[in-house]
């Protein structure tokens, strides 16, 4: 009943003119960014936030823009990849093997409609979901101490090494990249600079809206640049432009059973929607057996990834409200946005700013209606985005990357540096490093030193405190865990092609 309660506030502040525009703005632009191949929502987010802190807005009005814009790239995702077969975001990767081949067959309309209402049943069991269990993880949250929240970050970071696919080395290595950035600057406890090189515009550190729109937004730039082609041809969504009954039925329970998966996969930090739409649609494959035509243009493999990779979106609020441990890059980037507005996200977050988290909560409910009633009827409109050419988008996305960051401080230094992390991202880019796990460690380098350096202080330098309760020992077995999981799959591939090269031998 409390938590009605706060659920009805949270829709108070959600349904203020202010925040609605702001929740119908967020969801259009979302959308825009999301269709687009290769911005996604870590950019989405970037591009908006030091928009959102150079308005003035309050820190709930600027959360509510931010989520808005997170589910808008979940959302618009879907329609590059089935129309041009080409994904908008990572976690649209798996929407491509289904939704592309039904647009070839003339089904476009279908899987457009389709892939938007199980993108609307995700969200909405995910934001029951985060109203039911938040609150829950909030409280026992509040028996952390500064030990335990040290090694749960070290957690989310293993967590990153140890579910990111093939790549687990890359991974962890940019999220140490990440938390090597964090370290610069003047050091809180002993007044010490660390590698600033004798830069005063250094002393303060390298600011949060640097880092992502440096990382994401200028290293996309230069990704642009090296396609000179103004836009692929998108297959046109002819014939019926809605699914009937019968599509429908076919295709709910998968929906509601990826859904409730891609919410657990999302309260994992770090685990993300790209691993959420992976896993669900390799599941249902499976269910389907022989009778499914997953790869050809089977719904339910439309059905399956869309629905996990916004109910991922939404469960990786959960660990960035409760623990202050961002879910997935994009939520780093939000823990960012609140950090400009000097809160701090954990446990205590629920008690001091109940108008901040309701509200965020609520605006889920009210964004996802927004999108689903703007994503059908405006399906043509959005496609025909998909032709704006790069000589376009480039300098668009330029000029608002350099006004925001400008927008922050006013210092031509911020621009310098924001130009040379975009470059130095752009070649971890193309060395094939995640930089959604630099921006995790980046978030996580001052809280991990600030919680290690407060368990030290607590045990005058004994090191057993972090090892010394139960929720530490828990948290260190679940790191092993994960840093032993790449190891356990190699293993079983190598088993695998042994086995197949036995029986092809044979």
């Amino acid at each position: 009943m409390e938590t009605l309660n706060f659920l009805m506030q949270g829709f108070d502040v959600a349904t203020r003119p202010t925040n609605l525009l702001v929740a119908l703005f967020g969801a259009f632009v979302g959308t825009v960014v999301g269709l687009l191949p290769g911005l996604g929502p870590i950019n989405g987010v970037a591009l908006l936030l030091p928009l959102a802190f150079a308005l003035g807005l309050p820190p709930e009005t600027a959360l509510i823009l931010l989520a808005a814009v997170y589910l808008g790239c979940e959302y618009g995702g879907r329609i590059s990849a089935i129309l041009l077969n080409v994904p908008g975001d990572a976690a649209a990767v798996m929407t491509t093997l289904d939704g592309y081949p039904l647009a070839r067959q003339g089904k476009a309309g279908i899987a457009l409609s389709l892939s938007a209402v199980s993108s609307f049943i995700g969200s909405i069991i995910a934001t029951c979901g985060v109203v039911l269990f938040a609150p829950l993880l909030a409280k026992w949250a509040v028996a952390f101490g500064p030990a335990e929240y040290f090694v749960l970050m070290i957690f989310a970071i293993a967590c990153l090494g140890g579910m990111v696919g093939d790549k687990p080395v890359k991974t962890l290595m940019a999220a140490l990249i990440g938390l090597a950035l964090a370290t610069v600057g003047v050091d809180s406890t002993t007044g010490v600079y660390r590698f600033t090189f004798d830069s005063v515009s250094l002393s303060d550190g390298i600011q949060f809206v640097i880092v992502v729109i440096g990382f994401f937004s200028v290293s996309e730039i230069l990704l642009m640049l090296e396609k000179t082609h103004g836009g692929q041809q998108a297959v046109k969504a002819s014939g019926r432009l809605l699914f009937n009954f019968k599509e429908f039925c076919l295709s709910f329970w998968t929906m509601i059973r990826s859904a409730l998966a891609g919410f657990v996969i999302g309260t994992l930090p770090g685990a993300g929607a790209t691993i959420a739409s992976a896993m669900t649609y390799m599941t249902e494959k499976r269910l389907a057996g022989p009778n499914g035509r997953f790869g050809n243009g089977d719904l339910r493999g439309l059905a399956a990834p869309e629905a996990a990779n916004n109910a991922s979106a939404c469960g990786s609020l959960i660990p960035m409200l409760t623990l202050g441990v961002p879910g997935s890059g994009t939520t780093a980037v939000m823990i960012g946005a609140l950090t400009l507005y000097n809160i701090t996200p954990g446990p205590l977050l629920f008690e001091q700013q109940p108008d901040v988290v309701w509200g965020l909560i609520a605006s889920l409910f009210i964004g996802n209606v927004i999108l689903l009633v703007m994503n059908i009827p405006l399906v043509g409109l959005f496609s025909r985005m998909l032709a704006v050419p790069n000589w376009v988008l480039v300098p668009a996305i330029t000029v608002i990357s350099m006004v925001g960051v400008y927008a922050v401080h006013s210092t031509t230094f911020d621009l310098v540096l924001m130009i040379g992390l975009g470059v130095f991202g752009y070649i971890l880019r193309k060395l094939d490093f995640p930089l959604s796990a630099l921006i995790l460690g980046f978030v996580l380098g001052e809280l991990m030193e600030d919680n290690l350096r407060r368990a030290l202080s607590i045990s005058a330098g004994e090191l057993s405190i972090l090892w010394g309760s139960p929720i530490t020992l828990t948290l260190w077995a679940l790191v092993v865990l994960m840093l032993a999981l790449p190891g356990i799959r190699w293993m079983r591939r190598r088993k695998q092609i042994k086995a197949q090269a036995d029986a092809s031998a044979a």
